[in-house]
């Protein structure tokens, strides 16, 4: 079952078109991630999701029927820019964005305790927002985003500004909420996280969509004939000498002063053919299949990283 579908979406602004035509479907309890590079689209679907704007064309589902007002206190929404207002208490401020959303004062009391507790951070209550650092006061809003326990929630670059420690309880935090029911949406530039979080991903590229569906299905449809290539040697009488047959995806260097190049190559004739030329050009240590990571599909996706 679908806890939301975009069907056909499009938005248009001056000189500018921020969707093109964009449809795709969420599975309930899924943790669904939406990537793509900046200005590709993603915070504009975001922002349709939330009512924030309306679509020029196309609809949004939440279940069978077409998203209305009052589902907004069924979704949690944490934006790339933060908005806490910097004068109140942390406390005060936590408690009143609560109440918006439909908790009542005793309610809100009891879960902002159990957060603040588990986060470590009851010590915050009464300072102002303003004497927060930039990832204390994403632990901030997190909390307030996930308090009303909806069924689903949305984090827009959810772990920037934090440092490991703190990504790694966020993510977790994330998966336990996954657990418990919730449907997640995540829009990141982070793909060790697409890779540890996510089961469906939507790729959004100059307004469209272009890949979409199951990660792992994905990885069968777009992620044969990667390979490893291991060399000592000149990097560019290598390439020369590949002459077309394998795209280069990255490049770096390798232990014991080797190189490798990570390849796609389109057919298993092109392969020993690409063999055969980087025997010529350089001392080859090895050719290997590698499982491909979602950053390789999507750099032969996007024509660059991401």
């Amino acid at each position: 079952m679908n806890l939301l579908t975009v069907e056909h979406v499009s938005k248009h602004y001056a000189g500018h078109t921020a969707l093109d035509d964009v449809s795709l479907t969420i599975p309930k309890g899924s943790v669904y991630g939406l990537l793509g590079p900046n200005g590709a689209g993603k915070t504009t679907l975001i922002r349709i999701i939330n009512r924030i704007t309306a679509p020029d064309s196309g609809r949004v589902l939440f279940g069978d029927r077409d998203i209305k007002p009052e589902d907004v206190y069924r979704i949690g929404y944490l934006p790339e820019e933060r908005g806490l207002y910097k004068k109140m208490k942390v406390g005060e401020q936590a408690l009143f964005f609560a109440r918006l959303k439909g908790l009542s004062r005793r309610d809100a009391l009891r879960r902002l305790k159990h957060w603040f507790e588990k986060f470590g951070i009851e010590s915050w209550w009464d300072k102002k927002v303003e004497e927060l650092s930039k990832g204390m006061a994403q632990k901030v809003q997190f909390i307030v985003t996930v308090l009303h326990e909806p069924e689903l929630l949305i984090f827009d670059e959810p772990f920037s500004g934090f440092d490991p420690i703190n990504a790694n309880l966020l993510k977790e935090e994330i998966l336990a909420l996954s657990d418990k029911g919730s449907t997640i949406i995540f829009s990141t530039h982070n793909m060790s996280s697409v890779e540890e979080l996510c089961d469906h991903i939507t790729l959004i590229n100059k307004s469209k969509n272009i890949l979409s569906g199951n990660v792992e299905e994905i990885r069968l449809r777009h992620g044969a004939n990667i390979f490893s290539l291991a060399y000592r040697g000149e990097e560019q009488a290598l390439i020369t000498a590949l002459n077309g047959r394998a795209e280069v995806l990255e490049s770096a260097p390798s232990p014991i002063g080797y190189h490798t190049l990570k390849l796609h190559v389109a057919s298993n004739e092109e392969v020993r053919q690409a063999i055969a030329a980087a025997n010529e050009a350089v001392e080859l240590r090895s050719f290997t299949e590698i499982i491909p990571s979602m950053n390789d599909i999507f750099i032969r996706a996007v024509g660059g990283t991401l």
